[in-house]
């Protein structure tokens, strides 16, 4: 009987992974993902990699037979998708899967951020409601807002269709207009904010993203305005926004990503008109299982087919065509 492939898991990944893969595959761990634990004999047999987190050029580097390096999560700016390119190695993602809890986790948390309705659960289980009447009347609405879309991709799509619902207005920001899709674009992020009261962010981490949403952006979203991020904490100058919020630039802000996670700003936790999230728009057991399903799945595909699922669009090769001793043939 031939030896089963090798399938690195650096670090803590989703158990369901785990649970999916022993069966075809042999499974190596190691703590965390740096090629100093991993000694070259063992390196060299390793085919395959389940990653939830970053996966760095050394370690790749480190792996002469590598094929495949599976991400755990839409985002993949953890792993240096560059070094793996110039290999020939296919990097995949789980897309799709996640869409509609995170659209989901966005409404909500806009609603959260309009409503304030965690502090008026807050009011009611502290007694208050019985003590000291009524919670305040909120001065936010969503009613009559308009609301601009920083990133028009697959998730981008999933919040306008809900929003649709609401009757507000939808305007979009991406590096290009979309012919697809009736709402109103803008070609740069500013002007899109001087044109509405209410920002989604939900863009990658990439260079061009680095806190795009600074102090002229809030400024132009104006007073009324509600800054809404369930992309990455990466695209925010969160000093600029907690300066905003504390000085009425803003009226208020919901956040799901942070900087530096999980450090949150204290400037942000002290302040009244910022509702906080600790990073959770996936976070049901049913999504987090399929993205670990697509993971697993992605490995299978590729050593049963030598075709992967969802390649990242940096990396679109087959197995005959990519790293490893297939591409040999």
């Amino acid at each position: 009987m031939s030896a089963k492939t090798r399938i690195l898991v650096p670090g803590p990944i989703r158990e369901r992974v785990l649970e999916r893969l022993k069966d075809r595959f042999d499974v190596v761990r190691i703590e965390r993902a740096d090629p100093a634990l991993l000694a070259r004999s063992e390196a060299a047999a390793i085919s395959g990699v389940a990653v939830s987190g970053s996966f760095n050029a050394a370690l790749i580097e480190h792996l002469p037979s590598l094929e495949i390096i599976a991400s755990f999560g839409v985002g993949y700016d953890g792993v240096d998708v560059s070094a793996a390119a110039s290999r020939g190695i296919a990097v995949t993602n789980t897309p799709d899967v996640l869409n509609d809890e995170v659209a989901d986790t966005a409404i909500g948390l806009l609603l959260n951020t309009l409503r304030r309705f965690p502090q008026a659960e807050t009011w009611l289980r502290e007694g208050r409601w019985k003590r000291e009447g009524a919670f305040p009347l909120t001065p936010l609405t969503l009613r009559g807002r308009t609301v601009g879309i920083y990133g028009l991709g697959r998730i981008g799509l999933a919040i306008a269709e809900r929003l649709k619902g609401f009757g507000v207005g939808i305007a979009y920001h991406t590096r290009r207009p979309r012919a697809d899709v009736p709402y109103a674009y803008y070609p740069s992020l500013i002007e899109m904010a001087d044109a509405v009261d209410t920002l989604i962010a939900i863009v990658p981490k990439t260079a061009e993203t680095h806190r795009t949403i600074d102090a002229p952006v809030l400024r132009a979203l104006g007073p009324n305005g509600v800054l809404i991020n369930v992309g990455r904490g990466w695209t925010v100058d969160e000093e600029a926004l907690a300066q905003a919020l504390e000085n009425g630039v803003i009226a208020a802000a919901g956040l799901d990503v942070f900087y530096d996670e999980p450090h949150v700003p204290e400037a942000l936790l002290a302040l009244p008109n910022v509702a906080l999230l600790p990073h959770v728009a996936s976070a049901s057991v049913a999504t987090r299982d399929a993205m670990a399903d697509l993971v697993a799945d992605n490995l299978r595909a590729w050593f049963d087919t030598g075709i992967a699922l969802t390649p990242v669009p940096e990396t679109p090769f087959t197995r005959k065509t990519g790293a490893g001793p297939e591409s040999l043939r």
